[in-house]
């Protein structure tokens, strides 16, 4: 899968990530942050599922009905566990993922609004 990783996203993951086969851009190699509308425009125009921390991601697409390619959003998960939790969803959501859901993922639990729901 295409992949952007925001800023917050550890970058040390990135390796495993990609190791596993996914195509991934990490917003921390930028010179400079663009901002949150900015990236989000970003990995829709590219065809990238978003990966973030940031739940202001979810507010720009639910509130503000802006486009998205699908948004992975990671919840108190330690830096060290990012990774094995991104390639966890990327499997057993890549479906849902494709057709645009937003999946937030905590500790105990993965949250699932499908494309198209408000």
């Amino acid at each position: 899968m295409k992949l952007l990783q925001d800023t917050c996203f550890w970058g040390k993951a990135l390796d495993e990530i990609i190791e596993a086969g996914h195509d991934v851009i990490w917003a921390g190699d930028w010179p400079e942050d663009p901002g949150d509308e900015r990236i989000l425009q970003i990995a829709q125009e590219q065809d990238r599922i978003l990966v973030t921390l940031d739940k202001d991601f979810g507010e720009l697409v639910v509130l503000r009905g802006l486009p998205h390619r699908g948004i992975v959003r990671l919840v108190d998960l330690s830096a060290r566990r990012q990774a094995r939790a991104c390639l966890d969803v990327l499997s057993l959501y890549a479906e849902e993922l494709r057709e645009g859901a937003i999946i937030t993922v905590e500790r105990a639990r993965v949250r699932v609004r499908p494309a198209g729901t408000s």
